[in-house]
């Protein structure tokens, strides 16, 4: 079924949003796929305005009520699971087994948001007053922003959608520019879902904003919107943070990483060098949790260098159309991303690297797309080069000798992302757990994916923010501490303070 196919599948009619402004191309083979119309100023201003004035409705719906809808929005979801994967894939290009997974997480996040729909619930404290009673409550935000990129066109809106709705918040989003269809195609799920929910939802709720900068910059800007949640690279981060500081917003930042594994002596090979090779090259490298880095003892270095060789030699069979069952690797998502991969190969040759792969492939079939061998990099040591992000497929592999410097160089990058470390001592794993500076630090599996319950983010240029599971839920609501008097006497004042007229 070709795209025209999916998006009637889905509900999706482009009649709305027909225009010239955004091109939009498949990565896959680089044909037009769709041509659509940006929003400007004043279209930026409606949505928004109607973001707040939902948000001013939906706060007072009960919280259980809140996650009946999102309840309903995730059976909509199960039932498009299918059609919306196909559709990431065609978009973004990653394989067809890692786009039905994306939107499985979306399912995932439902499923969590409904139970904390009836969790939310702040402290009763002990006050130092008799007859005082203190009270931590948690009340909804405002209207809450998203910016989201191309390599997740659906799961991480999705992290922010279902919490913020059951905390109460509405929600703009602004899709990257690359990936417009997978948000109309997510808003034609969330009406079906309006349409059965035994309520009223308001209208605006949930806002689209379709475009560019300009577009990126008017949400960060209005003071309306009370959380500005991006991902994307940290320069994008380093412009947001600062903006929405100057008005005193609240930001939720996800972005960079260069992220590493270390493998011990005592690492059992057969379960280090899967987890690393997905790691290293699963969504072709353009995951903010991709495996960059690999520091091995140089006991076993050239043993585990030669067996990561021979997988890469074997990828090649690998590399294809990723709507094709038996692609593990689809192509990159532009030519930009293909320039900035070969010129960090020629940098990291400059630097005494020794390159495997890292070549175009697939030129005559697809001419217009670029899918590439990914590059297995033998490095003497930690250059400069490899301390850059390069967002593509490139494994840089580096001996050590002492875990505490392997660790050392690990947290040696400006991100703070995922870490992981191979190992069968107990001992080795509680050392880098506790000093592994990442939001994310895995023992004996992989830097890459993640699951729902556990808050997912960063420190350092990857943000500091956290999203998904755990307390993440806090990040859309505001915190209160409410003190009531209950006695018939005039009230004590804290700290023994006596005040008398």
């Amino acid at each position: 079924m070709g795209i025209r196919g999916i998006l009637r599948e889905l509900g999706v009619d482009l009649k709305m949003q027909k225009g010239k402004d955004i091109v939009v191309t498949s990565p896959i083979d680089g044909d037009v796929i769709a041509s659509l119309k940006a929003d400007d100023a004043s279209s930026m201003e409606q949505k928004i305005a109607r973001c707040q004035n939902a948000f001013e409705i939906w706060r007072d719906v009960p919280a259980p009520k809140r996650g009946e809808f999102i309840r309903i929005f995730g059976d909509e979801l199960r039932k498009a699971k299918e059609p919306l994967g196909k559709l990431v894939t065609m978009e973004c290009g990653k394989i067809l087994e890692e786009g039905k997974g994306e939107v499985q997480e979306m399912i995932d996040i439902c499923d969590f948001a409904v139970g904390l729909s009836r969790q939310i619930g702040g402290s009763t404290l002990p006050s130092e007053r008799l007859n005082h009673n203190m009270q931590e409550n948690w009340l909804p935000l405002g209207p809450i922003g998203v910016i989201s990129a191309f390599n997740f066109p659906v799961a991480v809106w999705a992290w922010n959608f279902a919490l913020a709705v059951i905390c109460g918040d509405s929600v703009i989003w602004k899709p990257s520019d690359k990936t417009p269809l997978c948000a109309l195609a997510c808003q034609a799920i969330f009406n079906r879902a309006v349409k059965k929910y035994d309520g009223s939802v308001p209208a605006g709720l949930c806002e689209i904003a379709f475009g560019f900068v300009n577009i990126g910059e008017q949400l960060v800007n209005d003071r309306r919107i009370a959380l500005v949640s991006a991902t994307g690279s940290s320069r994008m981060g380093a412009i947001v943070g600062p903006q929405v500081a100057k008005r005193f917003g609240k930001t939720l930042l996800e972005l960079g990483g260069n992220n590493a594994a270390i493998v011990t002596p005592s690492a059992d090979l057969d379960v280090a060098l899967p987890s690393i090779l997905f790691g290293a090259v699963g969504t072709a490298g353009q995951r903010c949790t991709t495996t960059r880095r690999v520091f091995v003892h140089d006991s076993i270095y050239n043993e585990l260098f030669g067996k990561l060789e021979n997988a890469y030699v074997s990828l090649a069979e690998k590399i294809g159309n990723p709507l094709k069952s038996g692609s593990l690797i689809g192509p990159l998502i532009d030519e930009n991303s293909y320039e900035s991969m070969q010129n960090a190969l020629q940098i990291a040759a400059g630097e005494k690297g020794k390159i495997i792969g890292g070549k175009r492939v697939l030129e005559k079939k697809f001419p217009n797309s670029f899918y590439v061998h990914p590059a297995l990099v033998r490095m003497p040591e930690q250059t400069p080069i490899v301390q850059k992000e390069t967002f593509a497929p490139i494994l840089y592999v580096m001996p050590y000798k002492d875990l505490a410097d392997a660790i050392k160089q690990q947290n040696d990058v400006a991100q703070g992302l995922s870490s992981a470390i191979f190992t069968k001592d107990i001992s080795e794993a509680a050392i880098f757990k506790k000093y592994s500076d990442c939001g994310i630090a895995n023992v004996n599996i992989g830097t890459s994916g993640a699951e729902i319950g556990g808050a997912f983010g960063g420190e350092k240029e990857t943000g500091g923010g956290r999203e998904s599971g755990s307390d993440s839920w806090k990040a859309y609501m505001r915190r209160q501490t409410s003190t009531t008097y209950y006695g018939k006497d005039a009230p004590a004042l804290a700290q023994g303070v006596s005040f008398s007229a």
